[in-house]
């Protein structure tokens, strides 16, 4: 088969080239359900058949929805598209009036939930979404219909049909509609072609380590319904990797043990968490295995590619790995891991220099919804191909170039068609075929460096401007730091709202012998706020004058998704932040 032009074109094309055994696998009541390509592709076959028995006619749209990755959403996205129909990917953690929009918006005639909880909070404004017919579940709900209803009718139905109409699908042709969740106002609605996404999968190939058709195994558990990992997924299905589905975030842990994958996706907030666990447990150890760690840390961290830091590094890096290294990547079951790709986010560069350090590569890239999403992204694959600190050179056909005003420009094959049902957005982010990204950052020897936020910048009263992301950066390279965001838009000084990593003062309040029976009274001790701020005057040395921090404000609660305070991809959510403390922050400018 030639190379896949639209997005149901991956499982034939694996299916023609290295057909599996164990194509994907998720847990079903317990217990893991797997799909071989050809059985992955009568299922899709049986969707496909059923959704035009049940009347969906191409140009339609049906959303899904599920709190976890599984095999059933994967079989509804190509089962869906291949008809023509338009699939509508919704986070999970959204609200009942997000859900509302969106389904209004995109005027989805079907949706199809992972559970109990989805189906409840769907069922709840059926009734305000004049266009929605009928509700399905992956999961067995009382008095719910079952996504297997609409498997078995389309065992009923004429494939020929679903062959003709599929044989129409052209690649320039809408496959999926995006609604991202933003940080403020409405969600959007990003239209990606079939080619925006299948040439991203294919040229993003290109700079993972070399996968094993048919041996390699991959990790899942970023939203599906976020572009990101779901191209990833569609990049699987062309190399013929094994995709499992984690359960949940919360058993990673042993998600990765029974995968033992070559290669996940991650966001930087979860690389952070690795990190400060496997910091925490090193130092626990005491005496001399926790020296020898801390000695291993120190050495990773100076981490360069291509041998940069020369033979004498080498030999150190050697030893560390043999002592210390090899072991915590067998603790973590990432003794097969031969890149974890990290987007979403800015990395800090410690971490990237860490992981890479201690033998697990992290990979960062760069890219919106709105370009399918990949624009860049490091690798190890060949030499000069990573840089600490970038996010990597452009893949294959994607173009980037700096505007006058230090925004990032995106061009090629990836670029979105834009907004749905909004010309004058789209207008607002395309000049010709370049695309604004909101991104500030500058190119060196090919390398793309983000610097911040177009939106996120601010102004003091003094009249300089603070990029606030890279300031947040270095000030969670603290232990004791876990969160943070910084603020001053119009204020005589930038301050910051820290959330504590309360697993790393517990571990430098142990190591000095200080005892608190409550977070509370551990946070109002003015050692542990002392230490903090130390911490953060030490973050200061790396700014001018007019960006360093004046004064803190310690939180006791995390930021969180459930409390509105962060996107689905962990993104801040500035304006409901600053709103929610509003009394703290001028606490904090009054005194």
């Amino acid at each position: 088969m030639n190379t896949p032009t639209r997005l149901f074109d991956f499982p034939y094309h694996q299916a023609e080239t290295n057909p599996m055994d164990v194509m994907m696998t998720s847990k079903v009541d317990g217990q893991w359900k797997s799909y071989s390509t050809k059985e992955f592709l009568e299922s899709v076959n049986n969707i496909s058949k059923g959704l035009l028995l049940k009347g969906i006619k191409p140009g339609e749209k049906v959303a899904l929805i599920s709190h976890n990755n599984r095999c059933e959403w994967n079989i509804m996205d190509h089962g869906i598209m291949q008809i023509g129909a338009i699939d509508i990917p919704i986070y999970p953690t959204m609200g009942e009036s997000d859900f509302e929009y969106i389904l209004n918006h995109s005027e989805s005639v079907m949706c199809f939930v992972s559970n109990q909880d989805l189906f409840q909070k769907v069922n709840n404004i059926k009734d305000k979404v004049p266009t929605l017919k009928e509700i399905y579940t992956f999961e067995n709900v009382e008095s719910a219909r079952n996504w297997k209803e609409v498997i078995e009718l389309g065992k009923e139905g004429n494939q020929s049909e679903v062959d003709k109409i599929k044989e129409g699908v052209n690649e320039d042709d809408l496959a999926t509609i995006i609604y991202t969740s933003g940080t403020t106002g409405l969600p959007k609605g990003v239209m990606l072609s079939h080619k925006n996404v299948a040439s991203n999968a294919i040229f993003s190939s290109e700079r993972l380590p070399e996968m094993i058709p048919n041996k390699s195994r991959a990790l899942s558990f970023l939203p599906v319904c976020h572009i990101y990992e779901r191209m990833i997924h569609y990049l699987y299905m062309y190399n013929a990797v094994t995709i499992y589905f984690a359960e949940s975030l919360e058993t990673i842990k042993e998600d990765l043990q029974h995968s033992s994958p070559h290669i996940f996706t991650a966001v930087p907030r979860l690389l952070e968490k690795f990190f400060d666990g496997i910091v925490k447990k090193g130092t626990e150890a005491g005496g001399l295995k926790s020296k020898i760690f801390e000695w291993a840390v120190s050495v990773a961290l100076k981490w360069l590619p291509d041998n940069q830091n020369g033979s004498w590094y080498s030999l150190q890096l050697r030893l560390a790995d043999k002592l210390v290294f090899s072991k915590v990547r067998e603790a973590l079951a990432l003794t097969n891991t031969l890149a974890i790709a990290s987007g979403s986010a800015a990395l800090q560069p410690r971490l990237a220099a860490f992981f890479n350090g201690m033998g697990v590569p992290v990979l960062e890239g760069y890219g919106l919804t709105e370009t399918s999403p990949v624009i860049t992204v490091n690798t190890v694959r060949s030499p000069n191909m990573i840089r600490i600190g970038y996010v990597g050179k452009t893949i294959k056909e994607s173009r980037v170039k700096i505007a006058e005003d230090g925004e990032i420009l995106a061009a090629g094959p990836n670029i979105m068609l834009g907004y749905y049902k909004d010309e004058a957005k789209t207008k607002e982010v395309m000049t010709g075929e370049w695309f604004h990204t909101g991104d500030i950052g500058v190119i060196e020897d090919g390398f793309l460096k983000i610097t911040d936020r177009k939106k996120e910048m601010f102004k003091t009263s003094g009249g300089k401007y603070v990029a606030p992301q890279l300031i947040e950066n270095v000030l969670k390279e603290s232990h004791l730091i876990e969160q943070a965001m910084v603020i001053g838009e119009g204020k005589n000084f930038p301050s910051a709202l820290i959330v504590p990593s309360f697993d790393g003062i517990k571990e430098w309040c142990k190591r000095k012998s200080i005892k608190y029976t409550t977070n509370e009274e551990m946070l109002n001790d003015k050692r542990i706020s002392d230490k903090i701020w130390r911490d953060v005057e030490k973050a200061n040395n790396k700014f001018g004058k007019w960006e360093q921090v004046k004064k803190v404000k310690i939180l006791s609660e995390p930021f969180t998704i459930e409390g509105g305070e962060l996107t689905p991809t962990m993104k801040l959510k500035r304006k409901p932040i600053l709103a929610k403390y509003q009394k703290e922050i001028e606490e904090i400018y009054s005194s």
